[in-house]
């Protein structure tokens, strides 16, 4: 086992690595002049070129990756051309966000996915079952930001019952002091105890975290509904049917547990593939998460921030595939 993780660990330090040579490769072959940016549009020609000598741009590409690698190493992911902030600190703040956007998300789509694939397992061949097969291949095809929008056209523009975005009202904004702990506004909130604060925060959470949850939910019923069909021909199951137990307790009982491994797996891999889904997500309804701050990166050419972005996503998405990687490994019927 000590042996595969660390095995893992080096192969997702070479992807790491990967991903840094690429974005910063593509960062710097780009037809833009992040000096430019930096000295502001109105700078003279020996503004900018101060400009460049200050950001190193001056230098060989080769020296400034290897600075890039070396500042890396501290932790140091650079200084926004457009704010002038670390990095770091930006995305300090905007990481919170999405955390708590996907947290919701995962909660939604694998407690409603597990529900969907029993169903499906229980009335396998009907229309039930048809319907949720249906909705599994639907929510892998069509693309979290769809969704998004058709949500905001039936629930705000036609129903008015959800906001269209943000993630707090204006009232809620000007007349309560927000709370700074976790950086997650449903928990903040509770703590300081600021209920009428809570129930606006959750409210702006349902509409974007709805559409992001529909890949893990078709993901995860579409693996339960597969592993609860085998598991239902197993002999012990026939055992405890003959005894006399109910078929909802053979069911959520004896038969769904025997599946929690595999949707264990699909939910961690399902949260990597979420925090990408996140970002256009993030965008439509105004969500000041990572997603957002990737998306105003690329919209002002801002190179540090879009690698910084990337850096986060592509280790997050690391770790989880990882924790994947491990609960399969755990399972004594699997060969490693």
């Amino acid at each position: 086992m000590i042996k595969y993780i660390i095995k893992r660990l080096l192969l997702g330090i070479l992807v790491l690595f990967g991903v840094t040579v690429i974005t910063f490769s593509i960062t710097h072959l780009l037809p833009s002049d992040p000096a430019r940016s930096w000295a502001g549009a109105k700078a003279t020609e020996e503004q900018v070129e101060a400009a460049r000598i200050e950001l190193g741009l001056d230098r060989p590409v080769h020296e400034q990756f290897l600075k890039y690698l070396a500042d890396l190493s501290h932790g140091d992911l650079g200084v926004s051309y457009t704010t002038r902030r670390p990095i770091t600190t930006e995305m300090s703040e905007a990481i919170p966000a999405t955390l708590e956007l996907v947290f919701y998300a995962i909660f939604i789509g694998v407690l409603s996915g597990v529900v969907m694939g029993v169903l499906a397992a229980k009335y396998k061949n009907r229309l039930l079952d048809h319907l949720v097969r249906l909705f599994a291949i639907g929510s892998a095809s069509i693309p979290s930001f769809v969704f998004a929008m058709v949500l905001q056209l039936i629930f705000f523009q036609k129903l008015h019952l959800l906001p269209l975005g943000g993630r707090l009202s204006t009232t809620a904004s000007i007349f309560y002091t927000i709370p700074h702990i976790t950086g997650w506004l449903t928990i903040d909130s509770l703590l300081v105890g600021n209920f009428a604060l809570f129930k606006d925060a959750l409210i702006h959470l349902i509409l974007p975290a709805i559409p992001i949850a529909v890949y893990p939910a078709g993901t995860v019923a579409r693996m339960t509904r597969s592993s609860l069909v085998e598991v239902l021909n197993e002999d012990y199951i026939m055992a405890a049917r003959s005894y006399g137990m109910k078929e909802g307790k053979v069911l959520w009982k004896c038969a769904l547990k025997n599946t929690v491994g595999t949707t264990a797996t699909v939910t961690a891999l399902s949260i990597g593939y979420t925090l990408v889904g996140t970002f256009l997500v993030e965008s439509i309804f105004g969500w000041p998460g990572i997603g957002k701050f990737m998306s105003d990166s690329v919209t002002s050419l801002n190179y540090p921030a879009i690698m910084g972005a990337t850096l986060f996503s592509t280790v997050a998405y690391l770790i989880l595939n990882l924790i994947a990687d491990i609960i399969v490994a755990l399972d004594p019927r699997v060969r490693i």
